[in-house]
């Protein structure tokens, strides 16, 4: 079971390390002409994710994590019952591990530093949906309706396959899109909707080869693709209990 937990105000928490000054707000008990010198950060600094991530990661390497070196948002801990995970992605903290105790014990230790508001089970973490019934299950069925939403196609026929039979992509297209974000801003959202939905990567892998001169072939075949999402929106992954 993962447990999910989001920190309150997590950028106020990090120390600065240069001299940063500002003005008072108004009605502040501050003599005229003087100015506040910053202790920590505040949302807005450039530097405030930096810091905040450096205080936590001491945080939590202090008391026994250890932080993956491929992975800095994941941090492993090995104790008598088995092994813990914790992964953060700014304020947002997935815990799992064998033992109820020891991760009570971790947002307890969390929230005595920081304060956190315990969300309990995890269902819903970064657009992922998740659910735990003979095993866990994936999905970002939310997210791809969304996204068929966003796209003006909630009423339209499921395609069967993902790209139109027989149409072959290329850079020597001579119709290119008046507006190119969209094309670019939909292939992102397919190309995040790839961490549940293997079946549509190659797809999504061969329509981003386009995103720097999009052309009407290739929104074509992308809307198709969603069309195709419309049908089997709600697909994921699977992991059985053994």
């Amino acid at each position: 079971m993962a447990y999910s937990s989001g920190i309150n105000n997590a950028f106020l928490h990090g120390y600065v390390e240069e001299d940063i000054f500002m003005l008072p707000q108004d009605g502040a008990p501050i003599q005229s002409g003087k100015v506040c010198k910053l202790k920590r950060s505040l949302y807005g600094l450039k530097q405030a994710s930096r810091q905040w991530n450096q205080e936590l990661t001491s945080k939590l390497l202090a008391y026994g994590f250890s932080q993956s070196q491929h992975e800095h948002c994941l941090f492993i801990k090995q104790s008598a019952a088995g092994i813990l995970i914790l992964l953060v992605y700014v304020d947002d903290v997935l815990l799992t591990g064998p033992s109820e105790v020891e991760i009570a014990e971790v947002k307890h230790f969390l929230d005595s530093k920081f304060t956190i508001k315990d969300l309990g089970p995890a269902h819903y973490f970064l657009g992922l949906e998740i659910t735990c019934t003979a095993g866990t299950s994936i999905t970002q069925h939310k997210y791809a309706r969304d996204i068929i939403q966003d796209s003006g196609l909630t009423t339209c026929k499921p395609a069967s396959a993902p790209l139109l039979m027989g149409v072959k992509l290329s850079n020597h297209h001579t119709d290119p899109l008046s507006d190119p974000g969209s094309y670019r801003r939909l292939v992102g959202r397919l190309l995040y909707l790839n961490f549940t939905r293997s079946d549509i990567s190659f797809d999504v892998q061969q329509l981003s080869q386009f995103v720097h001169q999009p052309a009407q072939a290739h929104i074509d075949a992308t809307v198709h693709l969603v069309r195709c999402l419309k049908g089997i929106s709600d697909q994921g992954l699977f992991f059985p209990y053994f």
